[in-house]
């Protein structure tokens, strides 16, 4: 099958902004190759061969978004060019547009997804991957498919660090925008009783899904089709949402009702020249802000409820 390529020549910064218009305007799969991620998290542990041709023109250049549709769209161009309105250095902005086959893209960037840990304990392991267990590791089996989330992103990595650490026994979690399930399925390693995985696109819901049977998390996480928090009124203990800023600011409020007193709600994929935007919307809402994380040009906040 042919499926429609949507290259986006962009930056980090922008790479989660241009990523979810990729799936906004119904992209299928959706893929970011941004190399310096893996390096900067791996650092000494890598196993890079600088002598690669691919890996050593890709350093230090342009951070290439992918997205595969089914049809050709119109407004992703617009769209993409739109983000300088909110501050974001979207770099060259560059939309190549290709035909493909599903196996050429499916699995060429695979080469470059590598075990590595993250805060602690987490370990992130591609099934395709050997990884040596050592104590205490909590290993993340995933295959991201056509589904965005490997982890290996500032935004993603902020999240799990920021679970890992205030996570607690038996509480109960919705993960928003899942994608791959990655953050779903360390909530319930690392001690959630039930957890939630929403999306709103069925591919990234499939994927998700059988990332909890690879996991053996079926009795702990139940992964739903769904737009954001609409529909929901069951309180939970936290909610972990890593989209971008403007989305979460639109949360903000509906979370803080969902939540249960004590409860958090951890927010990432904000890039720092949006934090204040993001804080003071949280703390509009009634949030105590209990921890800003930051890392390269990205930051996740956690906001309590009291």
């Amino acid at each position: 099958m042919k499926y429609i390529e949507y290259t986006v020549l962009t930056t980090t910064e922008a790479s989660d902004a241009v990523a979810y218009i990729l799936e906004r305007e119904g992209a299928v799969g959706i893929a970011t190759i941004d190399l310096n991620d893996f390096l900067m998290l791996n650092k000494d542990k890598h196993s890079w061969d600088y002598s690669e041709p691919t890996l050593a023109a890709s350093l230090g250049t342009d951070v290439k978004v992918k997205g595969y549709f089914y049809n050709y769209s119109d407004k992703i161009e617009k769209s993409i060019q739109g983000l300088k309105n909110f501050g974001l250095d979207i770099g060259k902005g560059q939309v190549i547009i290709n035909q493909v086959n599903e196996e050429d893209w499916a699995n060429a960037w695979k080469k470059y997804f590598k075990p590595f840990k993250v805060g602690k304990k987490i370990v992130i392991k591609p099934t395709w991957e050997d990884y040596k267990i050592v104590e205490n590791d909590i290993i993340i089996e995933i295959d991201p498919g056509m589904a965005f989330g490997t982890g290996s992103h500032e935004t993603t990595s902020m999240c799990l660090e920021l679970l890992e650490k205030h996570i607690k026994t038996r509480d109960t979690v919705i993960d928003i925008g899942c994608g791959s399930g990655i953050l779903g399925i360390a909530a319930a390693k690392l001690g959630a009783d039930v957890v939630t995985c929403i999306d709103f696109d069925e591919n990234a819901c499939k994927v998700a899904a059988d990332n909890v049977v690879l996991n053996k998390m079926e009795n702990k996480i139940k992964v739903v089709k769904g737009n954001l928090l609409d529909g929901l009124t069951v309180k939970v203990d936290l909610i972990i949402s890593n989209i971008i800023a403007d989305v979460i600011i639109d949360l903000s409020d509906k979370a803080y009702r969902l939540i249960n007193s004590g409860g958090l709600f951890i927010s990432s994929g904000i890039i720092i020249d949006r934090k204040k935007d993001v804080i003071s919307q949280l703390i509009n809402d009634n949030f105590k802000i209990k921890e800003v994380l930051e890392m390269g040009e990205w930051c996740a906040i956690v906001g309590e409820k009291e």
